[in-house]
């Protein structure tokens, strides 16, 4: 059974995982089940373009999960691999990135949402980084999608690419936050 640390891991995980005919998204209904002794988290809906039926079912982890944008805690997640976690950084980054050059700094706020995104996302590949390593192990990278973003430069799996990527997503929230302070501050 899927095993994840958080409703947004779960999620992703969703999103990650297309119906056979190729369509990504579909209309969930969530409800919580117990097997086994085990609380499971089931997500059912039908996939908008073929009609099929669609299921999910994650056990859920007894740590506390964390608040969003965050998938989990200290461990790495045993549902999505390093690769498909900056996969995803990078789509939600350049979508965020086109989108901020685009409004005004005053009106950025909107805009904070995907940043955080993509910036867990990013903060989830150190997990992988066993301890004294300098690069997440390619062996780690068990997905279609994850070894495509390896192969296409597995430079940006060491650890010192990955601080920087995370150091420029922190000042890019920064920068939101400075020029669009949320509501009341």
């Amino acid at each position: 059974m899927l095993i994840a640390r958080s409703t947004q891991e779960a999620h992703l995980y969703m999103d990650l995982h297309a119906c056979v005919c190729g369509a990504e998204d579909f209309e969930r209904e969530h409800r919580l089940d117990e097997r086994d002794g085990v609380l499971v988290a089931v997500y059912e809906g039908v996939c908008p373009r073929c009609g099929r039926a669609r299921s999910f079912a994650f056990r859920l982890t007894d740590e506390l999960p964390p608040a969003p944008p965050a998938f989990g805690g200290a461990e790495p997640s045993r549902i999505i691999d390093p690769g498909e976690f900056l996969w995803v950084a990078d789509q939600i980054a350049t979508d965020t990135g086109l989108r901020l050059l685009h409004t005004p700094p005053a009106e950025r706020r909107d805009q904070r949402e995907g940043s955080a995104f993509a910036l867990a996302a990013v903060e989830e590949v150190l997990k992988f980084l066993p301890e004294g390593a300098d690069r997440v192990p390619e062996e780690l990278i068990t997905s279609e999608r994850g070894r495509e973003v390896f192969h296409r430069n597995p430079h940006r799996f060491e650890r010192a690419a990955l601080l920087e990527n995370i150091a420029r997503k922190r000042r890019i929230l920064e920068g939101v936050d400075h020029f669009s302070p949320p509501p009341g501050a």
